[in-house]
Formats: structure tokens, sequence, C-alpha cells
């Protein structure tokens, strides 16, 4: 018990998580202000399950149907005849890389099928576990709607805040800074969102990607379980409002994918790639990156929790470098191979790299 309670101080020790001449007794006190409490992050656990109800309701009733309208396919891929030799190898090798010539021929005499006969059991077998256009179209849509629902929310109230506009007051008396109810929400609807979507991983069609998302989710959990806790929700609402900014538009190119409308995907992902360029490239390290790894010290002097921020903010950064990067260089290989001055008319292929590899970034 004592070694708990050692290693409960030692995790929460003011020296670390707040700057100097504050206790986490200030926090406590009744001055008027709302402070954020570490037990206020169980909330969104708990609404995480309303949020995940409420998405399956919306993709049955609400996106299935605009799914009908658009004559999008529903059902998977019907499955290849059962072969035993040949599920084994599939589980195997789970690739889409053509198979090996000599496998090719040590599958022939063991099921006495052709070389030709063995490749399209495989590829009927690996398309019977995609998921179909209706339910990609319907997840798409449900996250397109809360992407746009959140960013018009954080928007509407950052707009009357000072420290969207000049982002010395995220920093000016922290941390004794109020929380409000609007930014409060702001909070736990996001947290909220995002442990629905760790939970549905587990319930949805499993995708190749699944521990990478898996882990995704939970370090944006996190950080903003962290932001949270030192009270810097400020500057963590500024963050989430650059990010949520993009989603949307990318959910929206997909939804256009899927419903075949292809000229629409292609100027939805010409406006994302730009709308990316204009809020993690350039707006996101001038108004927040930046700022706040300066302006912390000039108010408040170092301490021990702004250290971590600052790497957790520049490795944001490097990390919208590189994946800014790997969509040029793809929609570029996109453009070559469709044969056309714009995304117009690229070939459906190319374009399922394309969103494959940029999803959720």
């Amino acid at each position: 018990m004592a070694l708990l309670t050692r290693i409960s101080e030692s995790f929460w020790s003011e020296d670390f998580w707040l700057p100097g001449n504050t206790t986490w007794a200030d926090l406590e006190k009744d001055d008027g202000l709302t402070y954020p409490k570490f037990s206020d992050l169980y909330r969104p656990l708990f609404l995480s399950i309303i949020v995940f109800f409420m998405r399956f309701a919306f993709e049955r009733w609400i996106a299935t149907p605009l799914g009908r309208c658009l004559g999008i396919r529903e059902g998977q891929s019907r499955p290849p005849p059962d072969n035993p030799i040949l599920e084994r190898q599939f589980q195997r090798s789970k690739s889409n890389k053509p198979l090996d010539k000599q496998i090719l021929t040590d599958l022939g005499k063991q099921t006495d099928l052709s070389a030709r006969e063995i490749e399209r059991w495989f590829r009927m077998r690996r398309n019977a576990e995609r998921p179909s256009p209706m339910v990609k179209f319907t997840e798409s849509t449900w996250r397109f709607t809360y992407y746009v629902s959140i960013f018009i929310y954080g928007v509407a109230f950052l707009w009357q805040k000072p420290w969207f506009w000049d982002s010395t007051y995220c920093w000016r008396g922290y941390p004794r800074q109020d929380l409000t109810p609007d930014l409060y929400w702001y909070y736990m609807i996001s947290l909220s969102f995002y442990w629905s979507l760790l939970f549905s991983q587990f319930v949805d069609i499993k995708r190749k990607d699944f521990w990478q998302m898996f882990i995704h989710h939970l370090a944006t959990i996190c950080l903003m379980c962290f932001s949270y806790t030192n009270n810097m929700v400020r500057i963590g609402s500024l963050v989430l409002v650059v990010h949520d900014a993009v989603d949307y538009w990318m959910e929206a190119a997909k939804m256009a994918k899927y419903a075949s409308l292809q000229k629409l995907c292609d100027a939805l992902f010409v406006v994302f790639t730009v709308v990316w360029f204009v809020t993690r490239l350039v707006l996101y390290p001038m108004k927040v990156m930046v700022p706040a790894l300066f302006e912390p010290v000039a108010f408040l002097g170092p301490f021990g929790g702004h250290r971590p921020m600052c790497v957790l903010l520049v490795v944001l950064q490097m990390l919208h470098g590189i994946w800014f990067c790997m969509i040029v260089r793809i929609a570029w290989t996109a453009l070559k191979k469709g044969k056309s001055h714009l995304l117009i008319g690229v070939r459906a292929d190319a374009h399922s790299r394309l969103f494959s590899r940029v999803l959720r970034l």
C-alpha cells in the first residue's frame, strides 16, 4: 500500500504538472472558477456508449437509405467454394501480392486445380473479406456528419474566445483559468467520439490496419487526457479545431467515391489536400505550435508539464509533414496512372490505394 502511495505521489507531482508556486489545492479553491478534474475523464467512457449506439442508429436509418438512393451496392462479394488446402494457405499469407510460382505449383498438385483457378479462388477470398461499398459509405457518412458538426461547434464558441485570436491568452493566468461549459463539452464530446472509435473496432469488419488505428485512437485519447488534467484545455482546443477542419473533407471525398461520383471525388480530394496544407502545415505551426513552445516560458517560466507538451506538439508537426508528402506522392502516382491533368478520370485501383493510405490521418 505504501508503494502505491509513493507511486501516486510521484505521478501527481506538482513540480511536474504545474508551474512554480502552484499546487493542486489552488485548483480546488472556491474562487468562482471551474477547473478540470481528473474524475471528469470517466464521463466520456459512459458517453461513448451513447455515441456508439447513435452511430449504428444513424447508419441504419439515415446513411443506408441515402446510400440506396445513390445506388450503392449492398452486401459483400460472393465467397469462393470451400477448399481447406487453399484456406490454410490464405490464412498463412494474408497478402495481396501474387502467389509465388512454386507455391502455385505445390497447391495445384494438392488440389488438382490450374494456376489460374487458384489465383481466381484467392482473389474471390480476398474480396469476400472486404467490407461492401455500402458499409464503407455509411461509416464515412457518420464520420463526415460528426466532423462537420464538431468543427462548426468548435469554431462557433472559439470565435468569441480571446485565445482563438491571441494565443498568449492560453497562458495568461495559467493554470487558474476558468473551464467554461462550452469548452468542457468540446473536450467531453471529442473524447467520447474517440473512445467510441476505439470500442467499435472490435465489432466492425476487421481491417488490415486494426492495430495501427487502435494505437492512433489510444494516443489521441492520452494526449487529450494529459492536456485536460493540467488545464491546458485552451491550447488543446486550438489543436482540436485545426485538425477538425480537415477530416470532413476526406470523408466527403470517400463518400463520393463509394457513390461512383468520380469527378466530385476528385474535386473534394483536391480541396482536402489544400485545406490540409493550409491548416496543418501553415496555421498549426504558426498559430499553435511555435507560440506554445515559447509563450509559456515567457509568462510562467520553465515547468515540467510544458516539456512533454512541446515534444508532443513537435512530433505531431513532423507527422503532418510526413503525411502530406505521402498524400502528394500518392496523388501524383494516381495522376500519372490515370493519364489526366487533374484527378478526374483516375483509375479506381489507384484511388483505392490512395484512400487506404491516407485513411484517418
